[in-house]
């Protein structure tokens, strides 16, 4: 027997995976192209290529090299850092509906963040570096007080309760970010509503220096461990008897989700919902094999949160719309239709 056979199925398969990819991997760079001519100030296509080229006016450079790229970048890294928190949660928790903004995972991170920013100078560069750091203390202890709360030693997660148990620790953190609010100064709590939308707030290199690290070295770590996290798909007993170590693999993944969607909060505000929507449309796409969902969802995520923040900043010029509310109004009607047609077991 040729151990190197392919079968006609795979190979539709490999080949329908190789479509999809290319579409979206198109589709990012045609909107990160869009976005780059999207702005109070319009830049034209043929101006944005001179000026990639050395040929721009120091207007046209300040505009393009020191506001739209690395907004554009963050928006990019931001969505592709949810949708693989995302996608791992899904996977390990053997929940749909699983998603670091569902979860209470990004309120938690997102306290932090506010409380950072309104006693710290953020524009100081190494007080920024420590901005993810923080954020992702934020989120390893809300992800901690979820995870102790639906966890059973008898029966492992229950998918019913880990939704209902992050649902209830994200009101309540949210309720005491709102409470903290009262304290701050009408500068500071312009901050907090910018962030709390969902806004791209550190649109700056400084900002993209600091999140870059977490994504280059998470995203691997998460795709070297896709195979732990099919056979963990499949359940504890199940994944057992495949000799898997569950216990160590499960610890590993959701440090790297929570410490993913840590990250990108700390960066992009309160964005909801790309973390199940990335996951779910390319799982349709592909299919459930993490090797190929991992990079597939990554580059879905970017490209929505991409999407979503052009289109907030060109609808209604010169004023803006938050990325996250932009994903809202695609993702709250989405999670709903979910949550009718999943059948999430106690």
């Amino acid at each position: 027997m040729d151990l190197d056979y392919i079968s006609p199925a795979e190979k539709k398969r490999k080949k329908i995976n190789f479509i999809v990819v290319t579409i979206f991997i198109f589709l990012a760079v045609f909107t990160f192209v869009i976005s780059m001519n999207t702005g109070y100030i319009r830049l034209t296509p043929v101006e944005v290529f001179q000026t990639l080229f050395g040929n721009g006016t120091a207007k046209q450079e300040l505009i393009l090299y020191n506001i739209r790229l690395p907004r554009i970048i963050i928006g990019f890294l931001v969505g592709a850092a949810l949708a693989v928190s995302g996608c791992i949660l899904q996977g390990v928790t053997r929940n749909p509906l699983a998603d670091p903004g569902i979860l209470g995972i990004n309120a938690g991170a997102g306290l932090v963040v506010m409380l950072f920013v309104a006693y710290m100078p953020t524009q100081n560069f190494n007080t920024i570096i420590l901005l993810p750091v923080f954020s992702c203390l934020g989120a390893i202890f809300t992800a901690t007080i979820i995870y102790v709360l639906s966890y059973k030693k008898e029966t492992g997660f229950s998918p019913k309760k880990l939704l209902l148990t992050g649902i209830a620790i994200a009101s309540g953190i949210s309720a005491v970010t709102i409470i903290l609010t009262l304290r701050l100064t009408p500068e500071q709590y312009q901050f907090v509503a910018v962030w709390m939308a969902g806004g791209i707030w550190g649109a700056s290199w400084k900002f993209v220096l600091a999140l870059l690290p977490f994504l280059l070295i998470l995203i691997p770590l998460a795709w070297r461990k896709s195979h732990a996290l099919n056979i963990l798909n499949l359940g504890d007993p199940l994944a057992i008897g495949l000799g898997a170590t569950i216990k160590k693999d499960r610890f590993v993944l959701l440090a790297v989700a929570v410490l993913l969607a840590g990250s990108a909060v700390s960066i992009s505000g309160g964005i909801g919902f790309v973390g199940l929507i990335a996951p779910h449309l390319v799982r349709r796409l592909v299919g459930p094999k993490h090797q190929t969902l991992l990079p597939v969802t990554a580059v879905v995520g970017g490209f929505l949160v991409l999407a979503a923040d052009t289109i907030g900043r060109w609808i209604i010029q010169p004023s803006e719309i938050p990325a996250g509310i932009v994903v809202a109004v695609i993702g709250a009607p989405y999670f709903l239709y979910l949550l009718s047609r999943t059948k999430v077991s106690s």
